[in-house]
């Protein structure tokens, strides 16, 4: 089924899916998560179980929450990671994911895709699907690609970095025009990010 709030921006909807006795939480590198087994490819500090996810450690339906942020497009098989999650998943519990559409080339260690929202709903069809949108609308998308074009007009690493800080921190207040246009319905024409909760059947 299709999912509902397309032209929706992401709000925290944790009192509706709420945390289990069990979550998983799939790269969430070197950050503190709590309430969830964090897992992800390097054994980082905050990582509490190193592998890859596409063959997740864990026994089938132990899990009552997953948590999928901006993983699928470092995959080489984002089918194979989405059928871990569902073996994983228990009955009734919920996945979400989030994904790069308009957004620059970043190797973690490897990129290899973009989705469309047809996309990620035809890759959780084994899911229902209650709720999708926009994480981040067309000015996010903006301004990511113009941090990106500006550094590459320098060779540096530190200045890169300079110019990412600096100007990030000048441009970020501009972000908050997406709570404008993220209700449009022409919003996911350059979106940044999608994301959709799912629960296994």
């Amino acid at each position: 089924p299709s999912p509902v709030y397309h032209n929706r921006q992401e709000k925290k909807i944790e009192p509706r899916y709420p945390l289990g006795r069990w979550n998983l939480y799939i790269g969430g590198a070197g950050n503190q998560v709590p309430g969830y087994i964090n897992v992800d490819l390097f054994a980082l500090p905050g990582v509490d179980v190193a592998c890859t996810a596409e063959q997740l450690p864990f026994k089938d339906r132990q899990f009552t929450r997953v948590e999928c942020d901006a993983v699928l497009e470092h995959v080489e098989s984002p089918e194979r990671l989405v059928g871990e999650i569902h073996r994983c998943l228990a009955r009734e519990g919920i996945a979400h994911f989030v994904v790069p559409f308009c957004h620059p080339f970043h190797e973690y260690p490897r990129d290899f895709r973009r989705y469309t929202p047809d996309g990620l709903t035809q890759l959780c069809s084994e899911f229902e699907i209650p709720e999708g949108g926009w994480r981040t609308g067309p000015t996010a998308t903006w301004l990511v690609f113009t941090l990106e074009y500006a550094k590459t007009w320098v060779k540096a690493r530190w200045a890169k970095g300079v110019i990412h800080v600096i100007l990030g921190w000048l441009l970020f207040p501009l972000r908050y025009l997406d709570c404008l246009l993220i209700e449009r319905a022409d919003a996911g024409q350059i979106g940044n990010h999608y994301y959709l909760y799912v629960r296994k059947k």
